[in-house]
């Protein structure tokens, strides 16, 4: 295989900086529907977590993991240029509705929407709203849901139209870099081994790799103590045991690594105004490896099925043709 060359630096960035637009209210959820402990609060519970789920829990996760990809993928099938990420938003919540699911980020921590929609420079939490995305964004959703006690978290970046080839470039790394660090995972393996992997991907590219916000445990929480940074960092030796669930989510930059953040305290944007990519899997260590919990219901998760294509341009991918 050829070796893939070293990125040039974009400058300026493809694209004027994305424009905030207005946000509407809260989404409500049907009272039938289980709620976490911060729906009604915004507050989540500080107890501490286990860091070993179940095998009960484990098979909801699995629930919810599947649940959180569907709707991913949902959400997926209706991007193209000129649709807003407030329809994206609606589209996401209903999916996660339908399936009988809460969507965790609606209130958590008071946050007004059921998923992350975040374009171009934006690095994640980016607040659906009216601002209609246009030919040649990337944006990436961040769908979670709560179904059966536990969460389910995944996300993927999306291609808007006629996205310029090194916006695509840095999209594929991220999902590459993403695998690469999922596929050190396993029992006795060491929590740093993940960023090592993931740094391996991304910096001889000449990207980098956001350092604020790291993958996490997850489960009968929205976020546990269980820390993945995408970075490596010797001190990040917790050694992985089965049971454990987490995300591997790496933010991986054209430019800096340096972000700043909205006035709304929220949405987290480059620095340089570069773009930024994610990609997400909740993992799951088993006995003798691992397992991907933010699986779809035909097994071809959206990373997968939506790889390379550009929305409103390419025709819409369907299970069979990710096969």
């Amino acid at each position: 295989m050829a070796k893939r060359k070293r990125r040039p630096q974009i400058d300026p960035p493809p694209s004027p900086p994305v424009q905030r637009g207005l946000v509407s209210p809260m989404r409500t959820v049907p009272a039938a529907i289980e709620r976490p402990d911060y729906a009604l609060t915004g507050v989540p519970s500080d107890r501490q977590a286990r860091a070993i789920r179940t095998p009960d829990e484990i098979d909801a996760m699995r629930v919810a993991g599947r649940v959180a990809a569907d709707a991913l993928i949902e959400v997926g099938r209706h991007i193209r240029p000129g649709i807003t990420t407030e329809e994206l938003d609606r589209i996401g919540h209903e999916a996660m509705v339908a399936a009988g699911s809460y969507p965790s980020t609606l209130n958590y921590r008071n946050y007004p929407k059921s998923l992350c929609t975040s374009v171009n420079e934006v690095v994640c939490h980016g607040i659906p709203d009216s601002r209609k995305l246009a030919d040649g964004d990337i944006v990436n959703v961040d769908v979670t849901a709560f179904i059966g006690g536990v969460h389910g978290d995944t996300s993927a970046t999306f291609l808007v139209g006629e996205v310029d080839e090194a916006s695509m470039e840095l999209v594929r790394v991220t999902r590459e870099a993403m695998h690469a660090g999922i596929g050190v995972t396993g029992p006795e393996a060491r929590i740093y081994e993940i960023g090592r992997a993931i740094e391996g991907v991304a910096l001889p590219l000449g990207y980098s790799i956001v350092r604020e916000f790291i993958g996490h445990g997850i489960g009968d929480q929205f976020h546990t103590s269980l820390q993945i940074p995408h970075f490596y960092e010797k001190r990040n030796d917790t050694v992985l045991l089965p049971g454990m669930t987490f995300t591997v989510e790496p933010m991986i930059n054209v430019g800096s690594h340096r972000i700043g953040m909205w006035d709304d305290d929220w949405t987290v944007v480059t620095q340089d105004l570069q773009r930024s990519a994610q990609f997400e899997h909740t993992v799951l260590i088993t006995e003798d490896g691992h397992e991907l919990l933010t699986v779809p219901a035909d097994g071809v998760p959206a990373e997968v099925l939506f790889a390379d294509v550009r929305l409103g341009v390419d025709p819409t991918p369907t299970a069979s043709t990710a096969d």
